[in-house]
């Protein structure tokens, strides 16, 4: 066949061997192209090799592309990247010490082999590699943040802080970099308490630098209102945060996280208005957060409105039912509503679901008192006592005692009653409420009457209008057999309260008796009558009718 094929071509003319053309040897190869060749048909391996999910053979092919190429910093980058995640960190270390090693290597080559050295324990050399990075890159805060975090590593707090010093030294630093500079000055306060308050001051600087460049970065001014208000410039991180809810692309979780610090914000400053301004926005963005109803229950609380409260709570519980707080809430909100049935019906419901605790015996004892149960009421007050003296002292405080104190006064248990109230004034000396309470107690009993008007006194001073405590006053002195003076007390209560109180009206029939006065007593107890029936009074009544 080769013969035939041979004898089967065309005659004619022959070359003469003179007229070939010659035949050149190849010109030398150029070895930095074979080598750049080589590398990435490494890579290609490597990538192909990680998609069949292969990494050991994955990061041969990559390691052998980056060290064919180490002038390719991406590549060394890259490649050391994939060696840190997998947690081959010899080999990390060996291609970085190569690239390093070059004079051209830059301060972000040096920066991850600081990283790398760190993680295999060679501290002295990941220093010498950080200060390389901040040699070569000043204005990168790669070299400063593994210094520090090197020196933070081996208890070395003096010299962490001098790392962070010389970074806020850097004149022409971004706003990145002042970033990152005042989150590791608040790093530093966390690890070393005594010098939080330098750390943070210091820290509260950097962010102030970084606004005065004005990033316009949405994300950057993002983490740059975050810092702001973490150090307690709530100001301007809410200006930041406002102008970021416009400017931030329309992705829900950011916006809920903005409209979220805003209202704590507002929260923090007492501004309810603007907390239920933006507390309604996250509604908008997200209607089924239960915590968000939370939060605006607790702000109509605020503003007395305990309807709207309830509510809230309600719908709460409704999106959330293992949300503990808000059984408790609404709870309040049901006896601020006077409606204590309510109140223990839904602290039952608590119950079922939780331990119990300090909180849910409290409200059972504040439920109990107001449907005048005194002695079951007290009960859940000496558990949710009990409770308190062994995990939590802190929550035995004025209030508490108070609760407490009248229960005891109720029961007729004034010895008690009188150790609650002695115990509620020596936490809070000018708790105007107890202060009455107390001498009221002694008044009514007839008992340490001086006592008794100089707590009292004491109570007006912080109120001087309280009708209430005007007429303690006017009892106390009537006790004391000063009727007069005891009188303008009365009347000054009556003038000043703002519904009629059957209370206010029996103590002025008791005052116009002993001053002889039977019209104007039996005027005042029928006034008492008319707001209250009250078998008492109406003995005294007709006692007085059936007088002579």
């Amino acid at each position: 066949m080769v013969l035939a094929a041979c004898a089967s071509r065309p005659s004619g003319p022959r070359l003469a061997l003179e007229d070939r053309p010659a035949i050149r040897p190849s010109a030398p190869a150029d070895p930095a192209e074979d080598a750049r060749v080589r590398a990435h048909a490494h890579f290609a391996a490597g990538v192909a090799q990680e998609i069949n999910s292969d990494w050991p053979a994955a990061l041969e092919h990559y390691y052998q592309a980056a060290t064919g190429e180490l002038d390719n910093e991406w590549l060394v980058l890259e490649v050391s990247r994939k060696l840190i995640q997998n947690r081959s960190f010899d080999r990390a270390y060996d291609l970085l010490r190569l690239a390093a090693d070059r004079p051209e290597a830059t301060g972000a080559v040096h920066a991850r082999l600081g990283i790398v050295c760190s993680q295999l324990g060679k501290f002295a050399e990941a220093a010498s590699a950080d200060r390389a990075a901040i040699q070569r890159a000043p204005e990168s805060i790669a070299g400063y943040h593994n210094l520090f975090l090197n020196f933070i590593q081996e208890n070395k707090n003096a010299d962490a802080l001098a790392v962070l010093e010389s970074a806020d030294r850097v004149k022409a630093a971004g706003a990145e970099f002042l970033l990152a500079l005042a989150e590791l000055y608040v790093n530093y306060g966390t690890q070393d308490p005594p010098q939080r308050g330098l750390a943070q001051a210091r820290a509260l600087a950097a962010f102030r630098r970084a606004d005065g460049l004005r990033p316009a970065e949405p994300t950057t001014r993002l983490r740059l209102a975050d810092g702001l208000n973490a150090q307690g410039d709530s100001a301007r991180a809410a200006e930041l945060y406002l102008e970021l809810i416009h400017e931030l692309p329309d992705v829900p979780l950011v916006r809920e996280r903005v409209h979220a610090r805003l209202a704590e914000i507002y929260l923090k400053s007492s501004d309810h208005q603007a907390a239920g301004r933006q507390l309604r926005a996250l509604l908008k963005d997200n209607p089924v957060n239960p915590r968000v109803y939370y939060y605006l229950g607790g702000l109509a609380f605020e503003e007395k409105d305990a309807a709207a409260a309830a509510e809230y709570f309600r719908q709460s519980l409704l999106l959330d039912p293992e949300f503990e707080p808000a059984y408790y809430e609404l709870a309040l909100a049901q006896l601020g509503l006077d409606q204590p049935a309510n109140a223990l019906a839904t602290l039952d419901s608590a119950r079922r679901k939780f331990p119990r605790s300090f909180v849910m015996e409290m409200l059972t004892g504040m439920s109990l008192s107001r449907q005048k149960a005194y002695a079951q009421a007290l009960t859940h007050y000496t558990a949710a006592e009990v409770m308190a003296q062994a995990t939590d002292p802190a929550r035995l405080n004025r209030d508490f005692y108070f609760q407490l104190g009248s229960v005891c006064e109720r029961l007729g248990d004034v010895s008690q009653a009188e150790k609650y109230f002695e115990k509620c004034l020596a936490i809070a000396p000018d708790f105007d409420a107890a202060l009455n309470y107390l001498g009221y107690m002694w008044a009514e009993r007839g008992i340490r009457l001086e006592r008794a008007r100089e707590l009292i006194e004491r109570a007006l001073q912080i109120e001087p209008d309280n009708p209430a405590y005007l007429d303690s006053l006017g009892w106390v002195l009537y006790k004391l057999s000063q009727p007069r003076a005891a009188l303008a007390q009365v009347l000054k209560a009556i003038e000043r309260s703002p519904d009629p109180d059957a209370t206010l009206y029996d103590h002025l029939g008791e005052i116009y008796a002993v001053l002889k006065e039977p019209a104007l007593a039996r005027e005042a107890w029928l006034k008492s009558l008319a707001v209250e029936e009250s078998a008492r009074v109406r003995e005294k009544l007709e006692a007085l009718s059936a007088r002579p």
